[in-house]
């Protein structure tokens, strides 16, 4: 019998591993959504999202909360029955496991006006963003699937994230991406040395174009919830957390979100601790988007969405049609938390905030995290013995003409001018 199944966020239909993973089962295709009812349409969110399950009254005999305590963080494949992997050990040598390796010290403290926060720092992951959490799922299901060639769309850090794993394990992946994608993260996919298609149009048209020349190839599609493998790869945030903070749960947990893959994630991990006996309650999880991209924010005060072209600084929280839309609303109303929105000024402010009072540059999605908690500070949504964690989630060299915008164009001088000034003093 198989260690988990699937099963479909919107009709609950229930799916074998091999109905899912066998090519062919349903189709002539492969399958990444719901078999019923699964649809990939433009400018929508998916619909068919698929779930991995796992038999969590089998696990909770087998399964030590204290040992589990003990795994490093980082190390994922120590929990193997927490993954849709049926054995990593004959799939992939330990030392190749190594190099795909998360940080191992993720969670910081911090003293910031007088509150103690904790910040999830990803910006220290093997490509320096949390997408290396799905893409090492990805990649691994799809060495287990016989595959080694992979395609992404992306805003640029799913696209860095899966050229780099897919380098250092030796496949060969295809990224394509906006135009308008920082410099930075391009060099980055390209120095990787994957296949870099850059579509004249925003992240939605790369997204729908990959699907159409994915299926077109034959290639292993790592599209952010179309493959669920992404969700399931994101969850292991949680685990790191619960390891971290010695399994202790934050009460709040503040989350830049543009197509609600990492939240969503981030939920199902702490279902699962939930469904272990091993938390007692959800954290409360806020989703934190930028004005000129909240849709995620529109549907859960409206229940509804409607399609708008996003526009923000904050490029990886740039989605104007969230992929997994239904399940960050879920992942937020039943967490208790809620859906806020910054402006490009404030997530800016945050950044500048982030770097000079923590030391970490972030870039300007992870900076939304922190412009959220502010906001929420000033609104006295907080109360003093709150514990609250905000969510870093890529590092912020990827895209340095945001940091360009707060720090000035210094001034060069002579040797003697320094002098003269500094005697001056």
């Amino acid at each position: 019998m198989n260690k988990y199944f699937y099963k479909c966020f919107n009709c609950s239909s229930q799916f074998t591993a091999d109905e899912i993973e066998s090519e062919g089962s349903f189709g002539k295709e492969r399958i990444y959504l719901c078999p019923k009812c699964g649809q990939a349409e433009k400018n929508q969110p998916l619909k068919g999202v698929l779930l991995v399950e796992y038999d969590y009254e089998n696990l909770k005999r087998s399964r030590s909360r204290d040992e589990f305590l003990k795994i490093p963080c980082g190390k994922f494949w120590r929990y193997s029955d927490l993954w849709p992997i049926r054995s990593f050990e004959k799939i992939i040598p330990q030392s190749k496991l190594e190099r795909i390796s998360l940080t191992h010290d993720p969670l910081l403290e911090f003293d910031y006006t007088g509150r103690k926060i904790f910040v999830f720092d990803d910006t220290r992951n093997p490509t320096l963003s949390y997408k290396d959490r799905a893409t090492s799922l990805v990649v691994l299901k799809a060495i287990e699937l016989g595959i080694n060639e992979i395609a992404a769309a992306s805003t640029g850090n799913a696209g860095s994230s899966l050229a780099g794993i897919c380098a250092r394990l030796g496949l060969k992946s295809h990224i394509f991406v906006p135009e308008n994608i920082p410099s930075a993260k391009r060099i980055q996919i390209q120095s990787f040395g994957a296949n870099l298609y850059l579509v004249k149009g925003d992240y939605d048209q790369a997204f729908d174009l990959c699907l159409e020349i994915s299926r077109m190839k034959n290639w292993y599609n790592r599209n952010t919830a179309y493959n669920p493998m992404t969700i399931e790869g994101k969850k292991s945030a949680a685990f790191d957390i619960f390891i971290s903070m010695k399994g202790i749960i934050p009460d709040k947990i503040f989350v830049p979100v543009g197509d609600g893959v990492i939240i969503s994630g981030l939920y199902k991990g702490f279902t699962e601790l939930l469904k272990l006996g091993w938390i007692e309650k959800l954290p409360q999880l806020i989703a934190v988007q930028a004005e000129g991209s909240n849709a995620v924010v529109r549907y859960v005060q409206t229940g509804k969405f409607e399609y708008q072209p996003a526009s923000t600084i904050a490029d990886s929280i740039h989605a104007g049609a969230p992929r997994n839309l239904y399940m960050a609303a879920h992942a937020v109303t039943t967490s208790l938390g809620t859906a806020i929105s910054v402006s490009d000024e404030e997530i800016l402010s945050a950044q500048k905030s982030i770097a000079q009072n923590f030391g970490i540059i972030a870039e300007p999605s992870s900076a939304a995290s922190f412009a959220g908690y502010e906001k929420f500070v000033r609104s006295g949504s907080i109360s003093a013995n709150e514990n609250v964690l905000l969510m870093l989630t890529g590092n912020g060299l990827k895209d340095t003409s945001a940091l360009s915008k707060w720090n000035d164009e210094p001034v060069s001088k002579s040797t003697d001018e320094w002098k003269k000034l500094f005697l001056s003093e």
